[in-house]
């Protein structure tokens, strides 16, 4: 069968989406599960925004399969389905990711014809087998069917028991734009996944919950071999928690510096393992860790215990004194309260600043539809319009009248990125480009553009 695998396109309006553009790993995931027996192409409409028509015109597929991880994405999800069933009513349409996974009932749509709900890679498998045998996809576990009378579930699907035996992915598929991926301004840049899962508890985070609480690794072996693979200089891991096995973290740097493996890494890790395990970091510092996102989440206790992030203060700020010690400065992500008061948006600004915080992020506490916060605040929510759920608007009620909280998010930014220091790394990127040989697949003038749009607190208002 003919499958076309779709990421949709950038949203629209204000976000920090544009600061990163990683290949659709998960889609080039699924491609390699399909990879025997069916012909797949990958629509990666972020680069070819105006393709779709063009693409299910010429490609014809039998089944066209969506992502929709993020919420803010679900109505490019559906209008995608639209578009196909609307050219040919025939095409078998799936979505998946976490929003679908863990809140079916949003797709259901009568573009839709059926949810995944979990991992993919077996489930679109057994699927894809199950329409081209003319079989009913009712006997395909881990799908939500959108029937006339509703939605009916096939049953629960179990995780892959072993993840090394999941092909790698099929990166020839986005081959032609492999130049365009960027995180920041790092570039070319591959994503690699090494791990699935999280032990931990947040309440505002949908990764557990979709993996059933559950975390799997990939053996050291397995990633160096996926890394050797790769032409790209720079990879991130997009491993929710990299260094949650400490041990396996340990051998797989001493594989990569045993098979001269030369890159540059950046990784998302929580604090309280840096600080346990400081001679992590001095051992992937020399194997080339080059960056780290780390969730600092609040400047205080009790708003970390809030958000049962297991975790404290103390730790972050003695994991961002090991981190310097070897010369990487993280990036440090903030949750911004709905409920702060013009006193609580200058305890955080105060505290960044005492931090001296080169590279702080700011998000709005959303509640994502299937985390356990989603549940116990849905019928506070102010909005159910899910662009809005990008992180940077409050989907909740606010303490302050909502035009002076988006006044003090925007001075949050404004603080930590002021005019001069946006010019500095205008006149820093133009340097880098007049060295860099080759096309010119991406602007950084938008990218820091948009760094100072939020910064202004009427870009909130917009729309």
């Amino acid at each position: 069968m003919r499958v076309l695998l779709v990421q949709p396109k950038q949203n629209q309006g204000i976000g920090l989406e544009s600061l990163d553009l990683i290949e659709p790993l998960g889609l080039e995931m699924i491609a390699a599960a399909l990879r025997d027996g069916h012909e797949v192409a990958l629509l990666d409409l972020r680069l070819q925004p105006d393709a779709l028509s063009a693409t299910i015109a010429d490609f014809r597929p039998h089944v066209v399969g969506i992502s929709s991880t993020f919420t803010v994405k679900l109505y490019q999800a559906l209008q995608i389905a639209e578009v196909a069933k609307v050219a040919h009513p025939q095409t078998f349409t799936v979505v998946g990711g976490h929003h679908p996974s863990l809140y079916p009932i949003d797709f259901q749509h009568p573009a839709v014809n059926a949810i995944v709900v979990g991992e993919g890679e077996t489930t679109m498998r057994e699927l894809v087998d199950c329409l081209a045998a003319g079989d009913d996809p009712a006997r395909v576990p881990g799908l939500v069917l959108n029937r006339p009378e509703g939605q009916h579930f096939t049953g629960q699907r179990a995780l892959v028991p072993n993840l090394d035996a999941l092909p790698p992915p099929q990166r020839a598929l986005t081959q032609p734009f492999r130049l365009h991926y960027h995180l920041f301004t790092e570039r070319p840049i591959a994503a690699v996944e090494t791990t699935r899962g999280c032990p931990y508890r947040c309440n505002f985070c949908a990764v557990w919950r979709f993996y059933q609480g559950r975390v799997r690794f990939k053996s050291p072996q397995r990633v160096v071999e996926e890394l050797e693979s790769i032409s790209e200089p720079k990879v991130f891991f997009t491993d929710d928690n990299f260094l949650s096995n400490v041990q396996r973290s340990k051998e797989l740097a001493r594989l990569i510096r045993e098979r001269g493996i030369r890159k540059q890494y950046y990784v998302q890790a929580r604090s309280d393992v840096i600080v346990r395990h400081p001679e992590l970091i001095a051992q992937w510092r020399e194997v080339g860790l080059d960056g780290v996102f780390i969730g600092f989440e609040k400047p205080d206790q009790a708003g970390l215990d809030a958000v049962n992030k297991d975790n404290s203060v103390e730790n972050n700020e003695k994991a961002l004194a090991i981190l310097r010690q070897h010369g990487i400065e993280p990036d440090a992500s903030f949750i911004v309260d709905p409920n702060y008061d013009h006193a609580d948006f200058a305890a955080l600004r105060r505290y960044v600043r005492r931090l001296k915080l080169r590279l702080p992020f700011f998000t709005v506490l959303t509640p994502i539809p299937g985390t356990a916060f989603f549940d116990a605040v849905k019928d506070q929510l102010t909005t159910r319009n899910y662009e809005r759920f990008d992180m940077l608007h409050a989907v909740l009620p606010t303490r302050l009248p909502i035009t002076e909280f988006y006044a003090e998010l925007a001075k949050l930014y404004r603080d930590a990125y002021p005019v001069w220091k946006l010019w500095l790394g205008r006149l820093y990127l133009a340097l880098a480009d007049l060295c860099w040989r080759g096309p010119r697949p991406i602007s950084w003038r938008r990218i820091l553009d948009e760094m100072a749009r939020v910064g202004e607190a009427r870009a909130y208002l917009e729309g």
